[in-house]
């Protein structure tokens, strides 16, 4: 058979084919169309998160608020009670809280995202489907945590502000929650990105990532404010955290402070380049993960 004859019957068979797999173009690519094309799947992957996560539990989804009250109770004894650390004038429950609930999403989206490969192997070696698919389920699904989270945060605030415990001092830089939110999901999927295509070939690096979570919410102010550390040679490199910029103006907005939004704008660069090389890292692996696992 000529060569001639080999081209036009590929041509031919071209009509035959209901997905016609490609390699990409750049590493840096997400197919928007594909991933639009895959929606029911997505949909149905942030489903299983959340069922997956609260199955077979006594409390189920009231482990949504459970938690970040727990957690907050306890840094009002040790940090607020017991060690003093709480700025003057702003109410201690609420200070904490706000840093618990905006950190909670941040942790549970690193660490979810960063057993993608480890969580999925089978499930990628026997299918096609865009494999970005599975970390954004994860990011995805714990956004619905958030938003939960958020919802008892402020009932909590106007209920305090109704019986007269504080002052209503919302500020309009609040309406910069959904660019704080989105800065908290690069980072939060950037770093996942990047970690679990580290961890496809080298497993036993998944163990440091709890503890490595635990260590950089002591870098960032969750159980105190940069005001608090001014002036420390430890200030410089707190201050410079992508994630204090979006702990700090969310907990301003609400409490009373100052807003820096030239750290904001950092912040949100830095988040920019952070999820812009987990994906690159995220697409290489992808191409050689089946031959390591």
């Amino acid at each position: 058979m000529g060569s001639e004859q080999i081209e036009k019957q590929e041509e031919n068979m071209d009509d035959y084919w209901d997905l016609v797999i490609e390699p990409r173009s750049s590493l840096f690519q997400i197919d928007l169309k594909e991933i639009w094309k895959f929606r029911d799947l997505l949909r149905m992957f942030v489903k299983r998160e959340i069922v997956q996560f609260y199955k077979q539990t006594i409390l189920g989804p009231l482990w949504f608020f459970i938690q970040p009250l727990l957690t907050t109770i306890v840094f009002v004894i040790v940090f607020g009670k017991i060690a003093k650390i709480t700025p003057a004038g702003k109410n201690e429950f609420l200070f904490y809280l706000s840093g618990v609930v905006l950190w909670n999403y941040f942790a549970d989206v690193l660490n979810n995202t960063a057993a993608t490969f480890r969580e999925n192997a089978q499930l990628f070696g026997k299918v096609y489907f865009p494999r970005i698919i599975a970390p954004a389920a994860k990011a995805i699904s714990n956004l619905l945590k958030l938003l939960i989270q958020l919802g008892l945060f402020f009932t909590i605030y106007f209920y305090l502000v109704i019986v007269g415990k504080i002052e209503f001092s919302i500020s309009w830089t609040i309406f910069l929650l959904p660019i704080l939110v989105l800065i908290l999901f690069n980072l939060g999927m950037g770093l996942g990105m990047i970690v679990t295509s580290m961890t496809a070939k080298y497993k036993d690096l998944i163990f440091l990532i709890t503890f490595g979570v635990q260590l950089l919410m002591y870098a960032t102010p969750v159980i105190y404010s940069l005001q608090t550390i001014e002036g420390t040679r430890y200030y410089p490199f707190i201050a410079y955290n992508p994630l204090s910029p979006v702990i700090e103006i969310f907990r301003n907005s609400l409490l009373g402070g100052n807003i820096d939004f030239a750290m904001l704008g950092y912040s949100l660069v830095s988040s920019l380049v952070v999820f812009m090389l987990g994906l690159l890292i995220f697409n290489k692996t992808e191409k050689t993960f089946i031959d390591t696992v």
